[in-house]
């Protein structure tokens, strides 16, 4: 299992929008948040969270296909860094079109947190401070 500095890097190494790595920021934080609250361990799904959309600035899926681009595309990089099929799959259940059902916990929360995070971003964009601090 890589270490946490790891999904760093490769999230910077795929990612250059800012906005973008905030986002999987906050999602990770998000996952951690329910895993404590759970009693589940944080490590997984903070790993699941950072590399949700790793791929997706270089390889869009705006056809939505289940075989091309984004998500398909990062779980062949996670397969090939090793990465265990659990978060693989929950990073693949995340989009709709990847047709992987959410089962576990992981995969549920992974999906919620990637909607919330978007969510409670938009609420504080639209808020005078801009600052989710006062949301």
């Amino acid at each position: 299992m890589p270490t946490r500095g790891e999904p760093w890097r490769l999230l910077c190494d795929y990612t250059a929008s800012e906005s973008l790595r905030k986002h999987m920021l906050a999602v990770a934080g998000c996952g951690r948040a329910y895993a404590r609250s759970t009693g589940a361990g944080e490590g997984g799904w903070d790993l699941a969270a950072l590399r949700q959309r790793v791929d997706y600035e270089r390889r869009p899926s705006h056809q939505h296909s289940p075989d091309e681009g984004h998500p398909s595309e990062r779980a062949k990089i996670l397969r090939e860094m090793s990465y265990s099929e659990e978060i693989v799959r929950a990073i693949l259940s995340h989009a709709d079109y990847s047709n992987v059902p959410r089962q576990s916990a992981l995969e549920h929360t992974l999906f919620a947190s990637d909607e919330l995070a978007g969510f409670l971003t938009a609420c504080a964009y639209v808020r005078p401070s801009k600052s989710i601090l006062d949301l």
